[in-house]
């Protein structure tokens, strides 16, 4: 546990498709510090979006939380992670497709590790999801940046067609379902 402003905080490490859609989902919960984008899981130093859209270097597009335990469990980002994206399609979501929009959970401690993995046996029992969970947990790997254009995506272009078509409806499903846990006037 770090600290930030002398309040302890994690971090949490979600690749769940594309980054614009994920970013704009965690920075609306209460006790989400920070929300950025980047890249992490493949082989190269300091990859460029233009390197990851071909999938050949093995990165995923993910962002790296920054949340006060205090305010939210990871659980509970666990809980929205996969209620937000769809964790039965391998290397895809929606017609975002190859590696780099893959489902993963770079866990940054052995707890998270447990939490993860004991939250994905969980959904597995219960038959949440009709179709095998493939989302996997992995060990933290060395996080890079996406360029600027990427940081705070949806909510500086709201009006593309890919931000209503994709990110609107993960919004209204946040909203629906975890009003309680939503900052004031992130909607």
């Amino acid at each position: 546990m770090n600290e930030q402003n002398n309040i302890p905080v994690e971090t949490a490490i979600f690749a769940g498709g594309c980054f614009w859609c994920t970013e704009a989902v965690f920075q609306r919960l209460q006790g989400v510090i920070d929300v950025v984008p980047g890249y992490t899981g493949g082989s190269i130093k300091n990859p460029a979006y233009r390197e990851i859209c071909t999938g050949r270097t093995g990165h995923a597009e993910a962002i790296k939380i920054t949340f006060d335990p205090s305010q939210i469990s990871y659980t509970e980002l666990l809980e929205v992670f996969f209620a937000t994206h769809n964790p039965t399609t391998l290397n895809r979501q929606g017609n975002d497709v190859g590696t780099q929009y893959r489902s993963e959970i770079f866990y940054t401690s052995e707890d998270q590790k447990r939490l993860a993995e004991e939250f994905i046996a969980l959904l597995e029992n219960k038959k949440v999801f009709s179709d095998p969970i493939v989302t996997v947990a992995s060990e933290e790997k060395p996080f890079y940046l996406a360029e600027e254009e990427h940081h705070d995506y949806y909510n500086g272009h709201g009006e593309q067609p890919y931000c209503q078509f994709i990110i609107d409806p993960k919004i209204k499903k946040l909203k629906t379902y975890y009003s309680k846990k939503l900052k004031n006037g992130t909607l």
